[in-house]
């Protein structure tokens, strides 16, 4: 899944010249370069780059930031981005750091694979928690609020 010729190639691109950037430009975008300044050239080549070999965005976020574009106000409900595998989540609770594996499917704590966090939390908590909220990877309203 990883490309070490293409990350060369992109932590390369702030060292070319301009013309190379926008001959580079036209071969990947098959346009004329706009009349961006150096910097907003290697951005936008450095991500093209990556797009084409790793893919974009979700279309699930295309939409929402074409929404977002047009005015639309975007949904009230929270879209959680479950974090990627083999993440470690770290919390301390009552004086003890507690650690949590992203699986692929799910999570593991103490060596003890569990479905969702949520479950995890009651694992540590004994009370019932939102696992996404004990483990900081959402915020809550009054957090948002303030």
């Amino acid at each position: 899944m990883y490309n070490s010729e293409l990350e060369k190639e992109v932590a390369l691109l702030p060292y070319q010249k301009t013309p190379y950037l926008k001959d580079l430009w036209q071969s990947y975008f098959d346009i004329p370069p706009p009349r961006f300044n150096k910097a907003t050239l290697v951005n936008r080549l450095a991500y093209r780059m990556q797009e084409l070999e790793y893919g974009g965005l979700p279309q699930d976020i295309k939409n929402r930031l074409h929404d977002a574009a047009n005015g639309k106000k975007p949904k009230r409900k929270q879209i959680y981005a479950r974090p990627v595998t083999g993440t470690k989540l770290i919390r301390e609770y009552e004086g003890e750091d507690h650690h949590v594996e992203v699986l692929a499917k799910g999570f593991k704590y103490r060596d003890t694979a569990y479905k969702s966090l949520s479950g995890v939390a009651f694992k540590i908590t004994g009370t019932r928690w939102n696992g996404n909220v004990f483990f900081g990877l959402v915020r809550t309203v009054k957090e948002r609020v303030a």
